[in-house]
């Protein structure tokens, strides 16, 4: 399925912060506010050969775990430069990253893992633990020795599953299967379940207790996308981290888009999509699977 601007960054390790600048050489040397929004100050110019961070307020929740997903809201500044190139607050629409040493952004990762929910963490990203991943970045106004300097207000565990009251699917829908870790892992036609599909459905079979989804958010999830019934699994979000999405503005295919806003977040839901409600007849030459697909969808928070 298409990402969204916000969930492609996230998976290119493209996530960048804000600030501005007066200041000195070494990570002790940067002042950040304790407002609401804070502001970074430093003298252009920092470099720093290591990543290092310093908890400017400390939280009283829990740590932070290797493969946790957290929300976070962030605010940085190029060290060279000392120019704010982006920052969540602005939108009040915090992000979701995955605190994973396999997938995330070596700097987010020393920076963040072992930091407490509800810290705001300064954390300081040689060029090697940062933008030499992240590909192109003249765009951001970036070059390939910079320093980047992030602020990053920790506010939430993003929950890891689907958690609620458990319902049966429909026997006409093929059978979800799981591995050893009990996490979704594809789908396996039964002697009752469809072979063809005639029009899209879904089916809610672990109903959460959270907030509806509406029209315009960014939903964090987990999934996996198959060919209908039984076939190739070509997509798997549990093999690496959640991914964001905007969930009923047309970025999605139709059958996410109408299929998941009023979903109750908490829940898993399975989604078996018509040729025509996927990507339709042109799916081969967007280089998207062809045919009737079916997923299923842990709904995990919405912002």
């Amino acid at each position: 399925m298409r990402r969204s601007a916000i969930a492609s960054l996230l998976f290119a390790f493209a996530l960048v912060l804000a600030g501005c600048g007066m200041g000195g050489k070494t990570i002790d040397d940067i002042d950040v506010s304790k407002g609401d929004v804070p502001t970074i100050e430093f003298k252009k110019g920092f470099e720093a050969d290591k990543t290092e961070s310093r908890v400017i307020k400390k939280g009283d929740g829990d740590k932070i775990l290797d493969g946790d997903s957290v929300q976070v809201h962030y605010v940085a500044a190029n060290g060279r430069t000392g120019e704010v190139f982006d920052n969540s607050h602005e939108l009040d629409s915090p992000m979701s990253l995955s605190v994973s040493e396999s997938t995330a952004l070596p700097g987010f990762y020393q920076g963040l893992l072992g930091q407490n929910i509800g810290s705001r963490v300064l954390v300081t990203v040689p060029p090697a633990d940062g933008v030499a991943h992240l590909g192109s970045v003249e765009a951001m106004g970036l070059e390939e020795n910079d320093t980047l300097v992030f602020v990053f207000d920790i506010l939430e565990k993003t929950p890891s599953e689907a958690s609620g009251e458990a319902k049966k699917a429909p026997a006409n829908l093929p059978e979800l299967q799981f591995n050893d870790k009990k996490q979704p892992e594809k789908f396996k036609s039964t002697k009752t379940s469809d072979k063809k599909l005639s029009k899209t459905q879904s089916a809610v079979i672990i109903k959460g207790e959270g907030a509806k989804i509406e029209a315009g958010q960014v939903v964090t999830a987990h999934y996996i996308g198959q060919l209908f019934p039984d076939g190739e699994v070509f997509n798997n979000s549990w093999t690496s981290s959640p991914q964001q999405f905007p969930v009923g503005s047309g970025g999605l295919i139709p059958c996410w888009d109408n299929e998941l806003v009023g979903q109750t977040i908490g829940s898993r839901v399975i989604i078996a999509c018509t040729k025509a409600d996927a990507y339709g007849d042109s799916a081969a030459e967007q280089g998207s699977p062809e045919g009737p697909l079916i997923f299923v969808v842990d709904l995990l928070s919405a912002i």
